[in-house]
């Protein structure tokens, strides 16, 4: 009975790996769905709160769901090597902006610890951003790597640019000299045409 119950055991496990392989071969990204996988529920667990939260600040939730992936892979506990915090790594200058903004007479830093003050502060700061370079044929590669570098490199690398209010995009991309930035804005796109093709994920 032993052997019969370590043999079903293992029939059922190899069956399991085989199953596993067989939707990470057919996933559109299968080190995306294993990370999701490793992480439990983390992955769409604020798929809501990022919905009505960046909505109200009118940016597309999955544009905010593919920053706070980069950021955090969507730890609420992370704190970022400048002291940004939680699931967008904001950081506590921004924080403080937005919460003069909201007439928060209460904020502490640690308040960005918890998602729903997190996601609404990043999201109106970044909005900030979008709302900056929305003159652009395409405004978010702009907005991202101001998101991640702040807006005194971004005017250093447009002006190395020599394109004036004419820059776009790809020149942008060409000046960026971090490339944690370079790569941070790059990922971050990827990320949000990956879940325009595919909700839920």
């Amino acid at each position: 009975m032993a052997r019969f119950l370590k043999r079903f055991v293992l029939a059922v496990l190899l069956a399991a790996l085989v199953a596993a392989g067989v939707v990470l071969g057919t996933s559109p990204d299968p080190a995306y769905r294993l990370q999701s996988w490793l992480a439990g529920s983390r992955y769409t667990r604020y798929d809501g709160l990022i919905g009505d939260l960046a909505h109200k600040r009118g940016v597309d939730p999955l544009l905010i769901k593919a920053i706070a992936w980069r950021e955090s892979a969507f730890q609420t506990e992370k704190v970022g090597t400048s002291g940004e915090r939680g699931l967008m790594q904001v950081s506590e200058a921004a924080a403080r902006d937005w919460a003069k903004a909201m007439k928060i007479e209460t904020f502490e830093p640690t308040d960005l610890f918890d998602p729903k003050t997190n996601i609404d502060a990043g999201s109106w700061y970044f909005k900030k951003s979008l709302d900056r370079w929305k003159q652009k044929a395409d405004p978010i590669p702009f907005a991202l790597a101001e998101y991640n570098a702040g807006h005194g490199r971004m005017e250093r690398w447009i002006s190395e640019t020599g394109r004036g209010d004419e820059v776009t995009s790809e020149d942008l991309l060409k000046a960026i000299d971090f490339p944690t930035t370079h790569k941070y804005v790059v990922d971050i796109i990827a990320r949000y045409h990956f879940y325009q093709a595919h909700p839920g994920l």
